[in-house]
């Protein structure tokens, strides 16, 4: 009996220093982003958002992990099936994964299925409110789909959280002239 609760001891310990490092994750994710939200720079900005999508990619797991890997892999090449059975299969067994949604939204925007591509980018920003990648990914298929307003609000909030955005501001200087006028 001794022997079980010294085992049962360890374990409970191992998985509350196991649960320590998600914690620091996200405590470093927050940092980061709120000097992305400060950058004076560009260049800054790129570094920190590469700094940020690191972190945002540790999911906790090495198999879901390598999932999101193998996934963003084959959009990578354009295997658009293999990457949506890959990302697929990562949301299926890690639901509460924000960078899986996310991946698996890009599959399906590339697939030009714009509706699974939102409700998987909902589902990111459910999870993740400060994913600037969701919100300029809604930004495109609003524009898109001749959402305008939409595409604009998305837009705007990825400058409070990344204001150095030059692809976004563009975005919005496109819309802007579009509407020519017409309240947004």
């Amino acid at each position: 009996m001794r022997n079980y609760k010294s085992a049962v001891a360890a374990f409970l310990f191992a998985a509350s220093s196991l649960a320590l490092p998600a914690a620091a994750e996200d405590d470093v994710a927050a940092q980061l982003m709120e000097e992305l939200s400060q950058a004076e720079t560009e260049q800054a900005a790129n570094r920190l958002e590469r700094q940020v999508r690191q972190e945002w990619a540790k999911s906790g797991s090495a198999t879901m992990d390598l999932l999101l890997k193998r996934g963003q892999d084959a959009l990578d090449v354009d295997d658009i099936d293999a990457a949506m059975e890959h990302l697929t299969a990562l949301t299926d067994h890690a639901p509460d994964f924000a960078e899986g949604w996310h991946s698996l939204a890009l599959v399906y925007y590339r697939a030009e299925m714009f509706g699974p591509a939102a409700d998987a980018l909902e589902r990111t920003l459910a999870l993740n409110p400060h994913h600037f990648g969701a919100l300029r990914g809604l930004g495109a298929i609003f524009e898109q789909v001749d959402k305008p307003a939409l595409a604009y609000d998305a837009y705007s909030r990825v400058l409070t959280l990344r204001p150095h955005d030059s692809d976004v501001i563009d975005a919005l200087e496109r819309l802007e002239r579009r509407v020519n006028g017409q309240t947004l």
